[in-house]
């Protein structure tokens, strides 16, 4: 008999199994309470990583060092990062209430804390998405620190290359003068095998006014820190808190900010008006509804397309603040979040329109009582979407009484990756997959391809993947989702989670109206099967402003027309 032939392992495969691992241990070391990047839980991160090799983290599998997906990194960590050996991730433990000022990442909301030369506290309070977030980044940032250390270490172990010695020399001095400084970029670009206008290029996008030279500083920090481990044994910590392990998956923070805007709802008489959720961010709703109206002076002739445009690129804080005060004349209120789910509000009630104040009109005759509520609530992070919307949707218990939510709909906007299109393309939904399991959850979307035809933008239905989480994409996987019978269409990290919470709580839990209506819709903001058109190639700039308010206008309009 012939032997059976073993069939191949494909790069998806190896690529789902390395996803897998990935998360493996890293609950694995949540439950344990403490790893040691250099150990043997840390290699086993690297190697995952490394034969993931995630498109957002470009070269990092490669010798020479990754640039783009340095500066994606840094964005997400909190500055100083790179010169600390002790990192803590704890829960919300009153930190705000001491002398320490909190660090926030550009591009996510965590408070963060120096606590000295060698500490830094991450607060999580967004769930196991965040610390899959920062683990992940933080192993980035651990194997390119790796790198620098394989390049400049010689071989004896006790002494570095001229390069590594100049660079040190040139960070410790206090007064630096320009020539010198490009002198240090030669030394670098050497060190990161990497040419010198590409260090050039980084070095500007990471300058600040107030530290000019920060990427030379994370070079020579990363670099410090991973030679201290090879020569003095002072190994580099990550820890999570006693309080962080027996808090995590208890809703908390959700329920904490779900029952401060059922206060407010309740305070204001608006708990059993006709709710209209949207998930979105804070200025598009507000513009939409009141900018025309409220800067016709400014723009007497302009289309709302270029208001909404000059809002977005302006730092004319006047305009926005006319709008501001406009929409709570006319009956908006804002409620800024302080329950540590970092998610601000604004509540919208049509019943208090003044005339001719808001860009869109109510049916004639419709009573106050029956006037929408639109509530609308900043963009949720992975897992953190089913936290808020579960401890949202649940009805008010006073003693044996129950007090439901009238939500007659709920609408969830945001970015996402696009497999076939670009940025600012969009993406309709007819069902989410969750990524590594059998969870699938079609629905009826009440938006569709056909609600934004003529407008110049591609437009794909069909479903989407909820990711574990974007920084863990690569080719292959994606080239499988995209080319299987799934009909995927795009990626994101929230969508599962919202509908897992609408459902149980509209089929389950019965707390809402079995038929209420659900809308999806992204606009893409990369295209991660497009070389150079990752998350780490920059973000969508006024790109996404005709995308977001095309969404936007689409479902107040079915909102005001219900």
């Amino acid at each position: 008999m012939m032997a059976t032939e073993v069939k191949q392992t494909t790069r998806a495969q190896e690529s789902t199994n390395a996803i897998e691992r990935l998360y493996i241990t890293m609950r694995h070391l949540l439950n344990r309470g403490f790893y040691k990047p250099s150990g043997v839980s840390g290699n086993a991160l690297r190697s995952a990583l490394l034969l993931l090799r995630p498109e957002i983290y470009g070269t990092v599998a490669e010798d020479k060092s990754e640039l783009n997906g340095l500066i994606y990194v840094l964005e997400r960590l909190p500055e100083g990062i790179e010169e600390c050996r002790f990192i803590n991730l704890t829960s919300d433990e009153g930190f705000s209430k001491s002398h320490l000022k909190p660090i926030i990442p550009p591009k996510r909301r965590r408070n963060c804390y120096r606590i000295d030369d060698v500490q830094m506290n991450i607060e999580i309070t967004r769930g196991r998405s965040d610390i899959y977030d920062i683990l992940t980044h933080l192993t980035f940032l651990f194997i390119e620190s790796g790198k620098i250390c394989k390049r400049v270490l010689v071989e004896d172990g006790n002494s570095t290359i001229h390069d590594w010695d100049k660079l040190e020399r040139f960070v410790q001095q206090a007064e630096k003068k320009e020539s010198e400084r490009e002198i240090a970029l030669i030394h670098v670009a050497n060190i990161l095998s990497r040419t010198f206008d590409e260090v050039v290029s980084i070095y500007k996008k990471l300058k600040k006014p107030n530290d000019p030279d920060r990427f030379l500083n994370v070079i020579y920090w990363l670099g410090k820190l991973a030679i201290e481990e090879e020569t003095t044994g002072n190994k580099r910590t990550i820890t999570f808190s006693p309080l962080l392990r027996e808090r995590l998956g208890h809703h908390i923070h959700g329920e904490r900010w779900a029952d401060m805007i059922k206060k407010t709802l309740t305070d204001h008489n608006l708990l059993h008006r006709p709710i209209h959720i949207i998930s979105a961010n804070m200025h598009s709703v507000m513009n939409s509804l009141f900018a025309r109206k409220a800067l016709a002076k400014e723009f007497p002739k302009a289309a709302s397309l270029e208001i909404f445009e000059t809002l977005s690129a302006t730092i004319n804080n006047n305009l926005h603040e006319k709008v501001r005060k406009n929409a709570e004349k006319n009956g908006m209120i804002f409620l800024d979040d302080a329950s540590g789910a970092n998610i601000d509000v604004q509540i919208f009630d049509t019943a208090k329109l003044g005339k001719d104040a808001c860009c869109y009109d109510l049916p004639e005759g419709i009573q106050d009582e029956e006037k929408p509520v639109i509530f609308v609530m900043d963009y949720a992070f992975g897992e953190q979407a089913y936290e808020t919307i579960d401890e949202l949707l649940k009805p008010i218990e006073e003693g044996e009484e129950k007090q439901f939510l009238n939500v007659d709909s709920v609408s969830i906007m945001g970015k996402a990756g696009i497999l076939e299109g670009g940025k600012g393309d969009l993406m309709i939904p007819s069902a989410h997959i969750f990524e590594g399991t059998a969870d699938n959850y079609p629905f009826h979307n009440e938006l569709s391809a056909a609600d934004f035809e003529g407008h110049g933008l591609k437009v794909l239905e069909g479903t989407m993947v909820t990711v574990l989480g974007t920084s863990l994409q690569n080719k292959d996987i994606l080239k499988f989702f995209y080319e299987s019978t799934w009909n995927v269409i795009g990626l994101e990290m929230e969508g599962v989670h919202y509908q897992k919470a609408i459902q149980s709580a509209s089929k389950i839990r019965k707390s809402i109206k079995k038929d209420v209506k659900v809308r999806y819709a992204y606009y893409a903001s990369d295209n991660p099967l497009e070389t150079g058109s990752t998350l780490a190639s920059g973000g969508l700039g006024t790109t996404g402003v005709k995308p977001t308010y095309l969404i936007t206008d689409r479902i107040l309009k079915q909102i005001f027309n219900s």
